[in-house]
């Protein structure tokens, strides 16, 4: 009997003996992560194919090349605003596409991507040229949290009329991927974005490549994204990155516990206020609101 090799899971069948190596895939969601399989200019394929499943071109249009851009925009205008995306592209026709991967919500979230979308747009030309050389811009994002009603877990949004629906300012689209509403398993996938937003999802529970997966951008990016063949350096990288960003949501979760407390206690001290007075004795307020003597001493 042959020897099982270290790293590999040997299975037996009545007539052939099949190997293949078990792997460890990365959370795709992680900074580090994100950025190697999506804005690695070695492995563009991987990118081409998400943009082209996520967005839904006109006259069923395809993206054939892509060119990966700095993620610093660097505003025009004097003591503007710079910004970083996670990974920034054009294609050969200059549409700009920016991917973003949000892990928490933020304030104001929805002017950030509009702000930065925008600088996108106009930056392809100086002051007084051409407007016709003016490209569109689109922005995916990807979501571990729900922004909008729509029960679809994929959603886009356009500048159409409310009555019509009429299109006529174009060139700038927002693409919405919400993680929370993803819930397909592996044997109801039906589209190319299914199977995307199922990698991105779920890797990091996987132990093997799905069977199922022929699209060669999204084999390429399971691939990228087995912890195997990453350096030591980047494993590293892709450690602190995990760390600070469980350290930003600890952040997030205490301010959030924080203001329900302080909006409770707002509330208790009104009552407070209240029925003191109306002469209701100390002691019944203390019970009643649950504050101490000595807040109510304070009062």
């Amino acid at each position: 009997m042959l020897p099982i090799a270290s790293g590999k899971k040997k299975l037996v069948s009545p007539k052939i003996n099949r190997y293949f190596y078990l792997m460890k895939f990365v959370d795709v969601t992680n900074d580090i992560a994100f950025r190697k399989i999506f804005g690695n200019e070695n492995k563009k394929i991987s990118l081409i194919s998400f943009l082209n499943a996520a967005i839904n071109f006109p006259n069923g249009n395809k993206i054939t090349e892509v060119d990966i851009l700095t993620p610093y925009q660097l505003s025009k205008l004097s003591g503007g605003k710079s910004t970083i995306v996670d990974v920034k592209a054009k294609d050969k026709n200059g549409n700009t596409f920016i991917v973003e991967m949000q892990i928490a919500e933020s304030e104001f979230f929805h002017k950030r991507i509009l702000y930065y979308t925008s600088q996108s747009y106009t930056s392809q030309i100086a002051k007084g040229k051409d407007y016709s050389k003016l490209n569109p811009a689109y922005f995916i994002g990807i979501l571990e949290f729900e922004i909008s009603k729509n029960t679809n877990y994929l959603s886009c949004h356009k500048i159409m009329d409310i009555e019509t629906n009429e299109h006529i300012i174009q060139d700038i689209e927002f693409n919405f991927i919400e993680l929370p509403k993803f819930s397909k398993t592996l044997n109801q996938l039906e589209t190319s974005i299914d199977q995307w937003t199922y990698f991105i999802k779920n890797a990091e529970n996987l132990d093997v490549i799905p069977e199922n997966i022929l699209d060669q951008g999204l084999k390429e990016a399971y691939q990228e994204a087995n912890k195997n063949s990453w350096t030591q350096i980047e494993l590293d990288d892709y450690e602190r990155a995990s760390i600070k960003e469980q350290d930003e949501i600890g952040r997030v979760t205490l301010a959030t516990k924080r203001a329900e407390k302080y909006a409770v206690d707002s509330t208790c001290i009104e009552i407070a206020k209240n029925l003191k007075q109306l002469g209701v004795d100390i002691s019944a307020i203390t019970q009643s609101t649950g504050l101490s003597i000595f807040e109510m001493q304070k009062l």
